[in-house]
Order: structure tokens, then C-alpha cells, then sequence
């Protein structure tokens, strides 16, 4: 199996997790988001060193720790996804879960503006034409909301920038993630250390599936980063945009089929623009690469170069006359 093909398989299985993902949240209820953030952490360190062992790969510690920029990297990384989580949990937990699919719809625009800003690259027109309509459509949500959408935002912008910094650090998945998670657990566990001593935690107050949930969460939490991770590092940004539509058709189908939250006119009026920006930029990448595929296809040789070649790699072959000195000048 080609790497491209097995980052795909990796990207579509995480983003089909992370689609159904809102109907594990409500389960943990009712422990608060904070509480939740902290065991994904706190289990998910268990979890990815429970994996490292069986691989037998502990030493990567000591390389990464001689590259400060790498371990700068992993810090910023960290922040991004734990406010990512905290911001979906927050969400779900809220119910706001068609908010929450907003964020995830308008990522891969968001992906884009990152590249202009921050990879300095160059938009084609119908690049600026599905950002004019995506802006458009966050009027259009606020208008309705009456506020800003700033969950979504704050989902869209954290896990665009998670998905850069992972890139640029090409981390093997279960070990980015290891020291990822290692970086918030200390903090994460003094958190529950501090709930469970003020009588506020659910761990181990509510009932033995509720616990075993939470401690699930660990698994729940990794498992599909660690597809994610193995992702971006075989598939280009753009490709992980376009899979990444799988996770926020789910969750909005859960928020609305499910959990019967609302959606007014307005509110659809403003997905259908998010979802036709969407449609824009996504036409205009595949044809883009497509127009590179046929660019770096090579040009057919002439067929007396041909003839050269094949008479050059005949066995006990003679060049064609005047080829010897040719050769020589």
C-alpha cells in the first residue's frame, strides 16, 4: 500500500470518529468540560505510553530533547488541541453541536488563510471567491446567532493551526502525541487532584460505567489523533481539508437528527454559503492538481532518441555511426 493511499485510510477513519464523537461527550455527562479536558489528557498519556511500550520505542525522548525548536514546536502544539478540546467539549456539552459542526466546515477555508499569512503563499482567484463567500456566511450565522460564532471560530483557527504545526514537525504520530499529551498532564492531574479534593469530581461518584467512560477517554481521545497524525504526515493540507468534511456532516447530523437542536432559516442559509464556499475551493483544488499531474507528466521522446536508447542497451550493440564521437565531443 502506497503512503498516500494509507494516509487517506488513516484521515477518513479519524474523521469518521471525531463525526460521531458528540454522542461519547453527552455519555461522560455529568461531569463538567474541564473535568472531561483533564482525563483526555491525563488517560490519554496512559494510553499512547501503554503503545510505545508494546512498540518498544522510548528512546525517540532523548532525540527529541536535543532539538529546542522541535520541543517549541510540540509546546504550541499542545496548547492548540487542548483548546480545541476544551472548546468542543464546551460545545457539545452546551448544546451547541451544530455550532461546534460550523467550526469544522469552515476549517479548510481557515487552512487556506493560514497560508497566506503565515506560509506567505499566493491565493487563486477561486481561492479569494470561496473566502469572500465563507466571510459572507459568517454575517450571515452572527446575524442569526446574534453574536459572533465564536466557537466555531475558535474550533476552526486551533485545529487549522494544530494541523500546520504537525506538519512542519513530521513527528511520528504515537510518539507526537506522547509528548504532546505529556506536556498538559501535569497540569491536567493536579486539576483532578483539586476537584476530587473539594468533593466537585464525578470520577468514582456516579457510577462504575461512568468512570470507566472517562477512563475511556483516553482511547477515544488518541486513537483517532494518532490517525490523524499518520495523515498529515502523508497527505498534503489540502487533501486533509477535503476528508474533513466527513467529521462535520456527522456531527451536524447528530445535532440536528439527534439532539434536536434548532435550525432556523437563517442559520441554513448560512451553511448553504459555508457549504458552497466549500464547494468552490474544493472544485478549484482538484482541478489545480490535477493541472500539476499533467505538468509533471514527461513529454514522449522522439522516436530516434528512442531508437538510440534501445540500441545503446542491446547487448554487444554498436552505436549507429557518428554516435561514438558525438559522444566524446
Amino acid at each position: 500500500m502506497t503512503p498516500r493511499r494509507l494516509g487517506y485510510l488513516y484521515g477518513i477513519g479519524a474523521y469518521l470518529l471525531w463525526g460521531f464523537f458528540p454522542l461519547y461527550l453527552k455519555l461522560l455527562q455529568p461531569a463538567g468540560p474541564l473535568e472531561i479536558l483533564a482525563h483526555r489528557i491525563v488517560w490519554s498519556v496512559v494510553f499512547v505510553a501503554l503503545v510505545l511500550a508494546a512498540l518498544r520505542n522510548v528512546g525517540f525522548l532523548r532525540a527529541l530533547l536535543r532539538r529546542p525548536r522541535a520541543l517549541a514546536g510540540v509546546g504550541v502544539a499542545a496548547a492548540l488541541i487542548a483548546l480545541n478540546w476544551g472548546t468542543y467539549i464546551y460545545g457539545v456539552n452546551s448544546d451547541r453541536v451544530v455550532e461546534t459542526a460550523l467550526g469544522y466546515f469552515i476549517n479548510p477555508l481557515v487552512v487556506v488563510l493560514l497560508g497566506v499569512f503565515v506560509l506567505r503563499e499566493r491565493l487563486r482567484p477561486a481561492q479569494w471567491v470561496a473566502l469572500g463567500v465563507g466571510g459572507a456566511a459568517v454575517a450571515v450565522l452572527t446575524v442569526d446567532y446574534g453574536r459572533l460564532p465564536f466557537l466555531a471560530l475558535v474550533l476552526a483557527f486551533s485545529f487549522a493551526g494544530y494541523g500546520l504545526v504537525k506538519k512542519r514537525l513530521g513527528l511520528p504520530a504515537a510518539e507526537g502525541l506522547f509528548v504532546e499529551s505529556a506536556v498538559l498532564a501535569l497540569p491536567a492531574l493536579a486539576y483532578l487532584v483539586w476537584l476530587g479534593g473539594t468533593g466537585g469530581a464525578s470520577f468514582g461518584a456516579v457510577s462504575a460505567g461512568h468512570t470507566a467512560l472517562l477512563v475511556a477517554a483516553g482511547a477515544a481521545t488518541a486513537i483517532p489523533l494518532l490517525m490523524f497524525a499518520g495523515a498529515a504526515n502523508r497527505l498534503p493540507l489540502t487533501s486533509l481539508g477535503m476528508i474533513q468534511y466527513l467529521a462535520p456532516i456527522l456531527q451536524l447530523a447528530c445535532g440536528v437528527l439527534v439532539f434536536h437542536e434548532p435550525m432556523p432559516p437563517a442559520r441554513l442559509a448560512g451553511f448553504a454559503l459555508v457549504w458552497l464556499a466549500l464547494a468552490i475551493f474544493t472544485t478549484d483544488a482538484l482541478r489545480s492538481a490535477h493541472r500539476q499531474r499533467r505538468n509533471r507528466r514527461p513529454a514522449p521522446a522522439a522516436p530516434h532518441r528512442n531508437l538510440a536508447v534501445s540500441a545503446a542497451a542491446s547487448p554487444g550493440s554498436r552505436p549507429p555511426s557518428g554516435q561514438k564521437a558525438q559522444d566524446r565531443g
